[in-house]
C-alpha cells in the first residue's frame, strides 16, 4: 500500500505476524521489544541508539543549535511524504534556517491502538531515508500507545541538535532597510498537496510535497556570503506572509514584495483557486525565506540557482522604512494592497 514514491519498500516487515499496533506494544514487554528492536533499531542502527540506555552521551564543543518541534499531519501518508520523513526534514530546516548543520535527533512515537503495521513500516523506512539524506542520526527515543480514540494514529515528536556555521549571524535584529527578500523555491506545494489528498482533487501531473532537508544550501550561502545572509526561516505553518508579518512586527521596518515576482506553480495556483486559498499562507517544507544585504542579493540568487531545488528562486521584494509594520504586495494588475496577517486555524493537521 506504499503511497509514497520516494518509500523503497524493499525489506519484510519484521513484525507481521500483528496487523496493527496494540496496546501491547507500548507495554514496555516481548510485543514493545519486537516492534524497537526488530523495527526502530534496525532501521535507525548507530552505536547511540543501539545502547539502548536513557540517554545518549554525546561529545560536543563549539556552539551549537537546539530545537525540538511535534508533527500531527493528516494524512500520515501523502503524495511525496510521510509524517516520518516530514518530522525528520521539519526538525533539520528548523536548525538549517538558524544557521546550523544538523547532527542528532531525538524520535518519540505517539502510536494509537490500531495503526497498521505496514503504515508504520512505511513511516519507519521513510525516516530512516530521510536521516540517510539529511546525514544525521537518531540517538534516543520513546514509543508510546495510547488507547484507540485517544490519539490520531500516530504523532511524532523530533528533538536536533546542530553545530552552528562560524560565518552565521543570523538574527532578525540585524535586518536593514533595503535588504532584498529571496524565496528559495516555489510556495504552497506540501500544503496543496495534503489538502488535495484530503479533498480527492486530481490534477494532470500528481502534485507532490516539497519536503527536503534544506542545511547543504543553507550551509553553503552562510559559507560564501557569512553575515550579508542576515536573517532565514522555513515558512511552515502560516506559510511564506506568517513569516513576512513576524520580521515586520519585530523589526518595525515595512516589507514591500511584488505578486509577478513569486515563484508560483501553474498546478498549485489552480488548486488554491479551487481551494479558496492564498498561496501565501499555506505551508511549505522545502523552501526557506532568505534576507539578504542588497549588494550580495544577485549573487545569492545565483548560488540558489545551481541548487537542485532552486532554479525558480526568486527576489520578491525589499525591506523599506514606509508603512512600518506592514507588507504591502504589488499585484499583477499595478494596484496596491495591504496582506492581512493569518488569523485562526488556516490549515489544520497539515505540519
Amino acid at each position: 500500500m506504499n503511497q509514497n514514491p520516494k518509500v523503497q519498500l524493499n525489506c519484510p516487515i519484521p513484525f507481521q505476524d500483528f496487523d496493527a499496533i496494540t496496546l501491547g506494544h507500548g507495554g514496555g514487554g516481548k510485543l514493545t521489544q519486537k516492534l524497537l528492536e526488530e523495527g526502530v533499531f534496525t532501521l535507525l542502527n548507530n552505536d547511540w541508539l543501539m545502547s539502548q540506555g536513557d540517554a545518549a552521551n554525546l561529545s560536543l564543543d563549539g556552539e551549537y543549535a537546539l530545537s525540538t518541534d511535534s508533527f500531527v499531519v493528516s494524512p500520515i501518508i501523502f503524495p511525496g511524504g510521510t509524517i516520518g520523513d516530514l518530522a525528520v526534514n521539519g526538525t533539520v530546516n528548523d536548525l538549517a534556517v538558524s544557521g546550523a548543520e544538523p547532527k542528532y535527533l531525538t524520535l518519540s512515537f505517539i502510536l494509537e491502538e490500531g495503526l497498521s503495521t505496514s503504515e508504520f513500516w512505511e513511516i519507519l523506512i521513510s525516516i530512516r531515508d530521510a536521516c540517510t539524506q539529511a546525514g544525521v542520526m537518531v540517538v534516543s527515543g520513546d514509543t508510546k500507545v495510547v488507547e484507540k480514540g485517544k490519539g490520531d494514529r500516530i504523532f511524532i515528536n523530533t528533538t536536533g541538535i546542530g553545530k552552528i556555521h562560524s560565518k552565521a549571524r543570523l538574527a532578525m535584529k540585524y535586518i536593514r532597510p533595503g535588504d532584498k527578500i529571496i524565496l528559495s523555491g516555489p510556495p504552497a506545494r506540501h500544503g496543496i498537496a495534503i489538502m488535495s489528498k484530503r479533498q480527492g482533487l486530481e490534477f494532470e501531473t500528481t502534485l507532490t510535497s516539497d519536503t527536503r532537508p534544506l542545511h547543504h544550501i543553507c550551509q553553503e550561502m552562510l559559507e560564501k556570503f557569512g553575515d550579508g545572509i542576515r536573517f532565514m526561516r522555513d515558512p511552515t505553518r502560516g506559510g511564506v506572509a506568517t513569516v513576512l508579518h513576524d520580521i515586520v512586527r519585530q523589526t518595525k521596518l515595512g516589507i514591500e514584495i511584488h505578486e509577478n515576482r513569486l515563484p508560483l506553480e501553474n498546478e498549485v495556483a489552480g488548486a488554491c483557486e479551487m481551494l479558496g486559498l492564498d498561496p501565501l499562507y499555506v505551508a511549505n517544507e522545502g523552501i526557506f525565506v532568505c534576507i539578504a544585504d542588497h549588494n550580495i542579493s544577485d549573487d545569492c540568487l545565483h548560488t540558489l540557482h545551481s541548487w537542485e531545488y532552486g532554479s525558480q528562486a526568486s527576489v520578491i521584494g525589499n525591506i523599506v522604512e514606509e508603512h512600518p509594520g506592514g507588507v504591502l504586495m504589488h499585484s499583477n494588475i499595478g494596484g496596491k494592497r495591504m496582506m492581512p496577517q493569518a488569523s485562526g486555524e488556516l490549515l489544520p493537521r497539515i505540519c
